[in-house]
């Protein structure tokens, strides 16, 4: 994916502001959107609550903000790491259980990258294709071309290629039969006609069985992919331990059983570090009463 003269000028215009200015005015302007923006901040506090019913409301506030403020840096470090290279990352990250990969890829079965909208996800992907590591990252196509062509050639400019959904299962399945690496974000809600409901911080959520059902066809490895932002401020990808497929004569639940399976791990990871998820998103939204019977 080649930049565009918009996306030179996006990168060009932000990425020249040094990076605390640019911490600094994200931070500030993701406050003013939680103060202000009534309809998420409702949403994200609707979510801690549910999910963390343990915690008393000055918790639950004080998560919130925090995963503001996070998703201020993120923003923030999206136009630091296209000047990333292999051998200045290490500033920025570490890696932890980069043997889980490679074990995987030695089946030759081709890999299933999954991971959440946790940490700085988007920097992960630019490291994870620094360390040597080429995906194939599947996505929802924006429907802003401008901001279309940016997010695909930053999730691009480091080796990766970038699958839009919809129709892509055929190509998908060519690509882990040539033991390629497929990598996609399974915890958003979708309909009930595209997902199994699972639980998730014991409510059900509707989510994509797509996944699952990839890796009951193809017999390719599923790992779970996570960056996690430390105190230091540094960031460590986790890639954990491969996740062992059930597999039986009854297809539909295998789907939901092994959804259930990536779901709990996203969960463990969430519940450690509640202030690095994506809270902002109606996770719970697909309800299942709205079930056609």
């Amino acid at each position: 994916m080649k930049k565009t003269l918009t996306t030179r000028t996006i990168l060009i215009l932000f990425g020249s502001v040094p990076l605390t200015w640019r911490r600094f005015f994200f931070k500030g302007f993701m406050l003013i959107l939680y103060h202000f923006s009534q309809k998420h901040r409702i949403i994200t506090l609707h979510n801690l609550t549910c999910a963390f019913p343990e915690k008393g409301l000055p918790e639950i506030t004080r998560i919130a903000k925090e995963v503001y403020l996070n998703l201020g840096v993120t923003l923030a470090e999206f136009f630091e790491t296209p000047s990333l290279t292999p051998e200045n990352m290490c500033d920025w990250v570490e890696f932890e259980g980069l043997y889980n990969y490679e074990r995987a890829l030695s089946k030759g079965k081709g890999i299933l990258f999954y991971t959440a909208h946790f940490g700085n996800w988007e920097l992960g992907g630019v490291c994870v294709g620094l360390q040597g590591i080429k995906v194939h990252v599947i996505y929802r196509a924006l429907d802003n071309p401008v901001l279309e062509n940016f997010v695909a050639w930053f999730r691009s400019h480091t080796g990766h290629k970038v699958i839009p959904k919809g129709g892509a299962s055929k190509r998908i399945v060519e690509l882990l039969k040539e033991n390629e690496t497929i990598g996609v974000l399974i915890d958003q809600n979708v309909s009930w006609r595209e997902g199994v409901f699972v639980n998730f911080f014991g409510r059900p959520a509707s989510t994509t069985k797509r996944f699952a059902a990839l890796a009951l066809q193809t017999g390719a490895a599923v790992v779970p992919v996570f960056i996690v932002k430390e105190t230091t401020g540094k960031y460590r990808i986790i890639i954990r331990e491969e996740v062992e497929i059930t597999k039986t004569d009854n297809t539909e639940e295998d789907l939901f059983e092994n959804t259930q399976k990536f779901t709990d791990i996203i969960e463990d990871m969430v519940r450690k570090y509640p202030d690095q998820y994506f809270w902002l998103h109606q996770r719970w939204k697909t309800k299942k009463t709205q079930i056609e019977g």
